[in-house]
């Protein structure tokens, strides 16, 4: 209902866009983005044909026509929310590589000492890891340029979405393994590097792996595709 002096076509214009927004899941900026985009051209198109004469109610309904419901607009909009969600949790996943390969690094350079087992276990996992990391990269490219000459499969954001959460389990073992085997030798140094950064790794890559799964599996994308 629209409050007393409050600009009508505004109103209703909000009322659509947030009817909008909660059936969406995706990337906080780009959601936003992509709400605002059509709000504002719903609120100009209303403002169109009530400047052509039609009574308000008549000209939210004829906008509401051409544009489309809510429910009618939401499958296509998730699906680009759905892909730049993928893209964002690829590129937790790819971006974290150099991070873990330091890690490595700095594993195996540090020589045998107590808790070297478990060292040996972090390099281990920490190279699942990269595997899911560089398997990220890939599909960076994929959903990249390559995408507006190749349909994106359908299946590809839960994939990226599992394999960004096998990573992020992989680098919470790793941390784990690091902070043990380095307290273990008594290296506090290699423990403090290696751990934060395998921790922090962990917690960004496993966000963005959840919101992934949240985003592929609604029922937009799969009916946008078809």
């Amino acid at each position: 209902m629209t409050a007393p002096g409050a600009d009508p076509v505004e109103a209703c214009a909000e009322e659509y866009a947030a009817a909008l927004a909660g059936a969406l899941r995706g990337p906080a900026r780009a959601k936003a983005r992509m709400v605002e985009e059509i709000r504002d051209g719903f609120a100009d198109t209303v403002t169109a044909h009530t400047g052509a004469g039609l009574p308000h109610e008549h000209a939210v309904r004829r906008a509401v026509h051409e544009f489309g419901t809510a429910d009618e607009l939401a499958p296509g909009c998730q699906r680009e929310l759905t892909l730049a969600q993928t893209r964002r949790t690829a590129r937790a996943a790819a971006l974290a590589v150099p991070f873990l390969t330091l890690c490595w690094l700095l594993i195996w350079t540090s020589g045998p000492g107590h808790g070297w087992p478990l060292r040996l276990l972090a390099v281990h996992v920490a190279c699942v890891a990269v595997t899911a990391g560089l398997l990220a990269a890939a599909t960076l490219a994929a959903t990249g340029p390559v995408a507006r000459r190749v349909p994106v499969p359908s299946r590809l954001p839960l994939a990226v979405a599992w394999t960004g959460t096998a990573s992020a389990v992989a680098m919470g073992l790793a941390a784990l393994a690091l902070v043990v085997s380095s307290a273990l030798a008594g290296d506090w140094g290699l423990m403090v590097l290696s751990g934060g950064f395998t921790a922090a790794s962990h917690a960004v890559v496993a966000a963005s792996s959840r919101a992934c799964r949240e985003c592929a599996r609604l029922p937009g994308y799969g009916a946008a595709r078809a």
